[in-house]
């Protein structure tokens, strides 16, 4: 008996470790929805390169163990229908150029277990600047769009965060990079505000790289927009594919991981929710102790 109680303890212990299991045509009702939306570098580059026998940009295929489908993690698709997440996320989406891996699904993969399950609805576009993404501009009216049917095909779910990753464009002109931070808290109000939601999470990303002289001016404004509820993450430092532009595929599995650590750290009880699971396991793990050290041996049926 006790022998089985061992193994019926473990069972448990198990699936509170295994992520919930759903249908891919089943969409939870209180699924957790963040926006993510820039240019190339958020619509994801990893392990995209130039293909010399073709003359084309080609993804080596790879996708890491952070990024990998789960039934938890979801994405919507063009055709604004929801489906299992799978990279590229943006391949839908930023259809002129060649996708690969993003921060969207290292992302989630750190957080599902907070939420459940996580929605994504990928809207970004590679080589864009911040004007194409002002408010009644075609980028900021499809994402408002894609936003809200979001919403709307989960049947309950309820917008989280936003991610976003834009400004290499912005650092060629003087002008946009001069005026990138007046830009950047009018399309944050603006997309809160459409969304009806003025306390939004947005974790942006400070640049890691840029495509003109004006990368310090854009970084310094995205590294202080004194917006309530916005948060930077600085991807200086990470490791480049060799155009000396885009992130490596490790590099975005580490961007999306410590985009995830920002959500966690400053969304009040965001952490404390990321360590549950395994809080949970080390109580029953403990339970179990008890019952087979102390109390078993005192059951005359045992």
């Amino acid at each position: 008996m006790t022998k089985i109680f061992f193994l019926f303890s473990i069972i448990i212990i198990i699936f509170l470790q295994s992520p919930p299991k759903i249908q891919s045509q089943t969409i939870p009702r209180n699924i957790s929805i963040f926006i993510l939306a820039g240019q190339s570098n958020m619509a994801g580059r990893g392990g995209v390169y130039n293909d010399t026998a073709t003359n084309t940009t080609v993804w080596d295929g790879v996708i890491p163990q952070e990024c990998r489908s789960n039934p938890s993690i979801f994405r919507l698709t063009a055709k604004l229908k929801w489906e299992i997440a799978k990279e590229p996320l943006h391949v839908d989406i930023d259809v002129n150029k060649t996708n690969g891996i993003g921060p969207g699904m290292s992302f989630a993969d750190r957080l599902f277990y907070r939420f459940g399950h996580v929605g994504l609805v990928p809207c970004s576009i590679g080589g864009t600047k911040l004007s194409q993404w002002q408010k009644g501009e075609y980028l900021y009216e499809d994402t408002v769009r894609r936003a809200k049917a979001a919403v709307a095909s989960s049947g309950g779910g309820s917008y989280r965060g936003i991610l976003w990753y834009q400004g290499e464009s912005d650092t060629v002109d003087m002008v946009d990079a001069s005026v990138y931070k007046k830009r950047l808290v009018k399309f944050f109000t603006d997309l809160r505000s459409d969304l009806d939601q003025p306390n939004l999470p947005i974790i942006q990303v400070a640049l890691a790289t840029g495509a003109g002289p004006y990368v310090d001016a854009v970084r310094k404004a995205q590294l202080k927009t004194d917006l309530k509820n916005v948060y930077c993450v600085d991807a200086m430092g990470l490791p480049l594919e060799p155009d000396g532009l885009h992130l490596t595929t490790s590099s975005q599995v580490r961007l999306g991981q410590m985009i995830a650590q920002s959500f966690a750290d400053n969304i009040p009880n965001s952490a404390q929710s990321l360590y549950m699971p395994l809080l949970i396991t080390s109580f029953c793990c403990s339970l179990s102790i008890i019952f087979l050290e102390i109390l078993a041996p005192t059951l005359p049926f045992l």
